[in-house]
C-alpha cells in the first residue's frame, strides 16, 4: 500500500489504484476539499467528527438530489423524509435483524454449493465464482427474480454503478433501459399476482394513504435494491478475502479460529469499505474549517478517509483484526444502510465456508478494481487451492 500523501483527483490514476494514499493529505492539510476538476465539482469532507456531524443533520446535508456525484431527482429511498421514511418502511421488514437471522441456514448451504462448484486444482477467480454468485443469488430470491434471469442482473447492476460515476454516462444507457425495461415487465406481472410472497409483491400492495404507488416509483426502489443488494456485499467479501490472502500468517489465524471472525470483517469493512464516499446536497451556506460551501453544492462523504482519521484510529493504516471502533462504511443517521446486516451475515457465511473448505487458498495477484471511483472492490481476484 502507498503511504505516501498526494493530492487528491477522483479519477487519477494514482488515486483509482490506492485512494488510501490520498487520505493523509486530505485529513491533515485540507479537511474541506474542493474538487473542481469534476462535473458537476464538489466540496470532500474527510474527517471522522465532520462525516459522522454532516451525516446527521440531513436538513442541511439532503440527500433529496441523490446521493452520486450528479444530481437527479428525489427517488425512492435517495431522498428525505417523509419520502424517505416512507419508502424505507416498506422493504424494513425483510430487513430486520429476525429476518435476516433466518435466512442464515439457506446463505451458508447456498456458500457450500457455490464451493463445491469450484475447481478442485488451478486457479480461479474469487470475485466472479464466489464472491458475485453468493449476493446476487440471495437478493434475486428476495426480489422475486427467476433464477434463469440472474446472470442479466451482473451486466446492469455494473452499468448502473459505472454510469454513476462515468464522464461519459450516456454509454451505459442501453443498459439501463433494458433494466428499467425488465423491472417494469415484473412490476406489471406481479399486479396480476398481488398475493405473491417477496418484495416486489409487498411495493405492489403498499398503499401511501389512499395512493398506491406507480411503476416507476417502485421500479426505482428496485433499481436501489438490486445494486445495493448485490455489488457493495460482493466488494465487501473479495476485499476482506484479498486483505486476508495478502498477510497468509492472518488467514491461518482466521482459519484456525471462527470466534475472530467478526472482527475480521468489521476491519475489513473499516480499511476497504466497499463504497469508498456517497453525497450530499447543500440546502444552505455551510463553513467548516475556514472553507464556505455555497448553497446547491454537492459534497462527498468521504467515509474511507473518516475510517483512517488518526484522531479516532490508533496506526489507522495498518489492517488489525483485533481493532475496536465504530467505522462509517455503512453510514449514519436516518440513511444508514438499509442491508448492512444482510451484508454482515453473507459475508461471514462466505468467510466460514471458505475457512471451513479451502484453508490452504492462496492469492494469485491483486486483480483489478471495479470501474466506479466512489465505490473499492476487485473486479477480478485470481486465487487458488493450495496443497493440503
Amino acid at each position: 500500500m502507498n503511504t505516501t500523501a498526494r493530492r487528491y483527483h477522483p479519477t487519477a490514476p494514482e488515486v483509482l489504484a490506492d485512494p488510501s494514499g490520498s487520505y493523509a493529505w486530505l485529513l491533515e492539510e485540507h479537511p474541506v476539499y474542493f474538487e473542481e476538476r469534476f462535473d458537476p465539482p464538489f466540496y470532500v469532507l474527510s474527517r471522522y467528527a465532520d462525516v459522522g456531524a454532516a451525516l446527521r443533520d440531513i436538513d442541511v446535508f439532503s440527500s433529496e438530489f441523490g446521493q452520486g456525484p450528479r444530481f437527479t431527482p428525489p427517488r425512492g429511498m435517495l431522498s428525505n423524509p417523509p419520502q424517505h421514511t416512507f419508502f424505507r418502511g416498506l422493504v424494513q421488514q425483510a430487513f430486520k435483524p429476525a429476518s435476516i437471522e433466518a435466512m442464515r441456514l439457506r446463505v451458508t448451504a447456498l456458500a457450500h454449493e457455490l464451493i463445491d462448484t469450484l475447481p478442485s486444482t488451478g486457479e480461479w477467480d474469487m470475485h466472479e465464482d464466489f464472491g458475485f454468485p453468493l449476493p446476487v443469488i440471495v437478493i434475486s430470491g428476495m426480489l422475486g427474480v427467476p433464477d434463469e434471469d440472474r446472470h442479466l442482473f451482473k451486466r446492469w447492476s455494473d452499468a448502473s454503478v459505472e454510469a454513476m460515476g462515468a464522464e461519459d454516462p450516456t454509454r451505459f444507457a442501453a443498459d439501463l433501459i433494458a433494466l428499467n425495461d425488465y423491472l417494469m415487465d415484473a412490476i406489471r406481472e406481479h399486479r396480476k399476482h398481488p398475493e405473491r410472497d417477496n418484495l416486489i409483491a409487498t411495493l405492489v400492495r403498499a398503499r401511501d394513504g389512499d395512493r398506491g404507488l406507480s411503476d416507476e416509483e417502485i421500479q426505482g426502489v428496485l433499481s436501489q435494491l438490486l445494486v445495493g443488494g448485490n455489488e457493495t456485499t460482493t466488494s465487501a467479501i473479495t476485499n476482506m478475502v484479498w486483505r486476508l490472502l495478502e498477510r497468509p500468517a492472518v488467514w491461518d489465524r482466521v482459519v484456525r479460529d471462527p470466534t475472530c471472525h467478526e472482527g475480521v470483517l468489521e476491519e475489513s469493512l473499516r480499511f476497504d469499505p466497499p463504497v469508498l464516499a456517497l453525497y450530499r446536497n447543500l440546502t444552505c451556506d455551510v463553513t467548516m474549517h475556514g472553507v464556505t460551501m455555497p448553497k446547491g453544492s454537492k459534497v462527498m462523504m468521504y467515509y474511507a478517509a473518516a475510517n483512517r482519521d488518526p484522531r479516532v484510529w490508533n496506526d489507522p493504516d495498518r489492517f488489525d483484526i483485533d481493532r475496536t471502533g465504530r467505522h462509517m462504511s455503512f453510514g449514519l443517521g436516518v440513511h444508514f444502510c438499509l442491508g448492512a446486516q444482510l451484508a454482515r451475515l453473507e459475508s461471514l457465511c462466505a468467510l466460514d465456508a471458505l475457512t471451513k473448505r479451502i484453508p490452504k487458498l492462496e492469492l494469485v495477484g491483486p486483480g483489478e478494481r471495479i470501474p466506479p471511483f466512489f465505490l473499492w472492490g476487485r473486479k477480478r481476484l485470481p486465487v487458488r487451492n493450495g496443497r493440503m
